[in-house]
């Protein structure tokens, strides 16, 4: 016995009978409309940000130079403590 019984819509195939196809014929073009409404509705959301965001200009701002980098020196794995510690000053 299948743990899940079978609806009368769908064949042991799992695919529509004649019975599901009638039953949602009248509903096949109200919601390809819904879809398309839908799918126009993201598409001009997404045009609309993008255009919105090309329009911006950003070039009154000032762009702050790049902090100078003190010159690098390779960690050898031993830390020795500066002269005015070593001292104790």
């Amino acid at each position: 016995m299948p743990l899940i019984p079978r609806s009368s819509y769908y064949t042991k195939d799992y695919r529509q009978t004649a019975a599901l196809i009638r039953a949602r014929q009248p509903y096949l073009v109200k919601n390809i409309f819904t879809g398309l409404g839908v799918a126009a509705f993201a598409i001009g959301v997404y045009a609309f940000t993008i255009n919105a965001v090309a329009q911006d200009d950003f070039s009154d701002i000032q762009v702050p130079d790049a902090p100078e980098q003190p010159p690098h020196t390779p960690h050898t794995g031993v830390l020795k403590a500066p002269p005015e510690v070593a001292e104790g000053r």
